[in-house]
């Protein structure tokens, strides 16, 4: 089970980072110079920590998500962690949205903190109750998510990525390892 999570989770990764995620969404406010897919993003940014050799590593990219969402008023939820392979590459955090009064708040709140510490907006979807923006700063991309209501099912998670191509290489070799 736990390697079919993360086979999906690979996957959905992968084609984020390759743009074939991103189809079908809105970039509300963007100008002609944002970048038009996750690879065109992947291209243009700077490089990062093991996977691109930049200033962010996964460390200080999950201290940077953890301080900007908990100083919004989230707590993070208890998950299962990202497997050993990909720690250096990705960053998964995901929001206890029981434990915050007022979700979309707090995480227009968080995005606008990591917005603010240098992360820069380069997608924004906003459909049918589920808002997904694409930050990239250093080489990483952020795809902050909040998805459906309180009372209901809610899902608040902020995962980043490092999109050079010593982490492309693992997120691949994972997704082929867990392939079933």
């Amino acid at each position: 089970m736990r390697k079919a999570k993360w086979a999906a989770a690979a996957a959905g990764v992968v084609m984020l980072v390759a743009g074939c995620g991103s189809e079908g969404g809105a970039d509300q406010g963007k100008g002609a110079d944002a970048p038009k897919s996750a690879s065109s993003a992947a291209a243009s940014a700077p490089a990062a920590d093991k996977g691109s050799g930049g200033s962010l590593d996964a460390a200080a990219v999950k201290k940077e998500i953890d301080t900007a969402a908990t100083g919004a008023g989230y707590a993070q939820k208890a998950t299962e962690d990202v497997p050993p392979n990909l720690r250096s590459c990705m960053v998964s955090w995901v929001a206890d949205t029981k434990k915050v009064t007022d979700s979309k708040k707090s995480y227009d709140d968080t995005v606008a903190a990591l917005t603010k510490g240098g992360w820069k907006e380069a997608r924004s979807i906003d459909q049918q109750g589920t808002v997904v923006k694409s930050l990239d700063k250093s080489g990483w991309t952020v795809k902050a998510s909040h998805a459906g209501k309180s009372g209901a099912l809610l899902v608040v998670q902020f995962v980043a990525t490092d999109n050079g191509p010593t982490c492309a290489k693992a997120f691949q070799e994972d997704l082929a390892k867990n392939k079933q």
